[in-house]
């Protein structure tokens, strides 16, 4: 199963319904989604005690041997592992609003805006590079699983290149809190290392996920993904050579919300960004090293690309 296609569609979610009627003629109306602000807490409830029930191999990655795969192994605490330190006690926490408009839910979903949602994340190894923007591209080995543990998809040892913009908010998000190895190390078999790259999990509710959606085999399923992140670059999508994250003006991650010239293309799929007729590459200025500055030759504060005034 292909994430890149699952984590997409599920941010353009549609519902086909079939719709029976009886004898008198009349049709069964199509159920409504639940409500973002009552499955956030479920599902917040469903992490956190998965989170103080379990616990991830930290002492193999405080103390690597030679032959250490960096892979996070999860198991119970009970028994002889009964004095591990639990997940719960090593996560972080960022708290994420998410509105039904946010998950393109249809006109039968109740609105709700501004739901907080915990996304939580744990660090095994930081990372010794640099952290990626919620907009860019990024280089991963990865596995999602439900918090059963069965997986639903998987590309450990096969990394992917993933567009992070067409990915579900909790994935997007969470990737920026890991960084980037080091240099590329051709193995001379065909292969490659990438050494001190950042490893982790994410821990994420459905409202930031698939919601109802049923990649994990059910709706409203809280996902977990296990993350190596080996590289990433910064993306310029509609090649007007302002790049991407700079194209998200009120830097809420929300790349759709930003139309300064409101045409109805985001800025960052719209070459002409103010829409007065000059390009957006011939309104900025890139040195020979591709180093960017952006004029304002009327002063006003407003950079010449976002300015319909100057031209």
């Amino acid at each position: 199963m292909n994430i890149k296609r699952i984590l997409f569609l599920a941010l353009i979610v549609t519902f086909v319904y079939s719709c029976k009627k009886d004898d008198g003629g009349s049709s069964i109306p199509p159920t409504p989604p639940r409500l973002l602000s009552e499955v956030a807490v479920e599902n917040d409830a469903e992490i956190k005690t998965f989170l103080e029930t379990h616990f991830y191999n930290y002492e193999a990655f405080e103390n690597p041997t030679e032959d250490f795969d960096y892979r996070i192994v999860i198991d119970t605490i009970a028994g002889v592992n009964s004095e591990k330190t639990p997940l719960i006690d090593q996560v972080k926490i960022e708290v994420v609003k998410v509105s039904t408009s946010d998950l393109r839910l249809g006109a039968e979903a109740i609105v709700e805006t501004d739901i907080p949602h915990n996304l939580y994340y744990l660090i095994a190894r930081e990372g010794e590079g640099v952290s990626p923007t919620s907009v860019d591209s990024v280089y991963v080995n990865y596995q999602g699983t439900a918090l059963s543990g069965d997986i639903f998809d998987s590309q450990i040892g096969a990394p992917v290149w993933f567009d992070l913009p067409g990915l579900v908010n909790g994935f997007r998000k969470g990737i920026t809190k890991f960084k980037t190895g080091g240099e590329v190390q051709e193995n001379g078999d065909g292969t490659y290392t990438v050494p001190g790259s950042g490893i982790g999990m994410l821990f994420i509710p459905s409202g930031l996920g698939y919601f109802n959606g049923s990649a994990t085999g059910k709706s409203y399923d809280p996902l977990v993904f296990e993350i190596n992140l080996l590289a990433m670059k910064s993306s310029d999508h509609d090649g007007d050579g302002v790049i991407t994250a700079l194209e998200d003006l009120d830097g809420d991650g929300d790349l759709f919300n930003d139309d300064t010239d409101g045409d109805k293309f985001p800025n960052y799929m719209d070459k002409d960004d103010d829409g007065d007729g000059v390009s957006t590459r011939d309104e900025i200025e890139i040195d020979a090293e591709g180093n960017v500055t952006f004029p304002d030759t009327d002063g006003d504060g407003i950079p010449d690309y976002l300015d319909a005034d100057t031209k």
